[in-house]
């Protein structure tokens, strides 16, 4: 699968752009703030149905417009396919594919799968756990429909138990029964998620560390953990032995939402004695993982976007890391820099290399 054309209208801060893309390496270059990572997260809401960077849908509409237009045509299987998506400020957004408009927008996701590393990814290592269960259910939702429905139905009853033990404080009082019904819900689609959340952590990680390895040239010995409260117990028995905590937080403390991913190098936590090279080297790493799984799960070459990633690594990673991407397991790839030259040097030995200078949201066509 690879993207054939891209088009923008007043999509951030580019008014139109019209872009025929190569099959293998389409890198923008430009300085920061010219538009390179726009057009990246463009890719990414063919994909996905949202940025990668704002969720706020309006505030990707180019300022002082009234709307945003992003589509695209993606060769899969053999033929083309049209991905429409239109905006309006405060207006419902409106997502095509070969102009049939969706009814729920979670039937889009994982069609056309991508893999986006970008620097914002270091909040994976270094940030809450929010984040890192927001990486696990992006990807596992891009192959498994119904690890999608079950999530989404999962939030919704979370937020009603937390609405309920909220009523319980403020009113004084207390009703077993109506949080019970809560329990089960929760419990029924908890069971459910974290089975999946285990099962694709098993060759998840077993790949993670198998690129870390090609990356570092092994020098380090990185580790991936899955904490979950699930590990020793019932959700269910979790959620009633909990209940008089749950009733003084006033919000579920126990349950899948609060999984984790631990990240370690040499045994020791990678976000507190890991270097920048070596964290940025494991975010590579993991995205790469996710592009390997999805790959093989679901039979579709996944699109590989590069925002600024030969920041913080050193020549010789940047080198390993464009070997693996470069193979034949990889397919379309996308690539933003700040320098020319440097990608220049870097891709000077592959053939089907397409630049895109960007400057002030205007893109020169290759």
């Amino acid at each position: 699968m690879h993207l054939k054309q891209l088009s923008l209208v007043n999509f951030k801060n580019i008014s139109g752009a019209d872009l025929a893309l190569g099959m293998k390496f389409n890198c923008f270059v430009g300085n920061n703030g010219s538009g390179k990572t726009s057009i990246l997260d463009a890719v990414h809401y063919l994909s996905m149905c949202k940025s990668f960077l704002n969720p706020i849908d309006s505030q990707n509409i180019k300022r002082d417009q009234p709307f945003m237009v992003v589509s695209g045509t993606f060769f899969k299987e053999e033929e083309d396919e049209q991905v429409y998506c239109a905006l309006k400020q405060d207006g419902k957004k409106q997502f095509k594919k070969n102009k049939k408009e969706y009814k729920r927008l979670i039937d889009h996701v994982g069609l056309f799968p991508s893999v986006i590393i970008a620097p914002t990814d270091a909040d994976i290592i270094n940030g809450g756990s929010d984040l890192r269960r927001k990486f696990l259910d992006s990807v596992i939702s891009q192959l498994d429909r119904e690890y999608l429905e079950n999530l989404v139905q999962y939030n919704k009853a979370l937020l009603q138990r937390n609405a309920l033990l909220k009523y319980f404080r403020e009113n004084r009082t207390y009703q077993a029964d109506s949080l019970e019904i809560w329990n089960v819900q929760l419990a029924e689609r908890g069971k459910l998620i974290y089975a999946r959340r285990a099962a694709f952590l098993k060759d998840f990680i077993s790949a993670f560390s198998t690129f870390y390895k090609s990356i570092s040239g092994s020098v380090e010995e990185v580790g991936l953990v899955y904490e979950s409260q699930l590990l020793d117990g019932d959700m269910l028995m979790l959620l009633q032995e909990n209940v008089d905590k749950d009733r003084a937080a006033t919000y579920t403390t126990v349950g899948i939402h609060k999984d984790d991913l631990s990240f370690t190098i040499n045994d020791f936590q990678l976000k507190k004695f890991g270097s920048q090279g070596q964290q940025k080297s494991a975010l590579v790493a993991l995205k790469l993982a996710q592009f390997k799984v999805m790959h093989e799960k679901s039979g579709i070459t996944p699109l590989l976007l590069l925002d600024d990633i030969f920041d913080k690594l050193d020549d010789d990673r940047v080198g390993q890391m464009l070997k693996l991407v470069g193979g034949k397991d990889f397919g379309q790839i996308f690539i933003t820099d700040t320098h020319p030259e440097r990608v220049a040097e870097l891709l000077k030995d592959e053939k089907d290399v397409r630049v895109f200078p960007i400057s002030k949201g205007e893109i020169q066509a290759d």
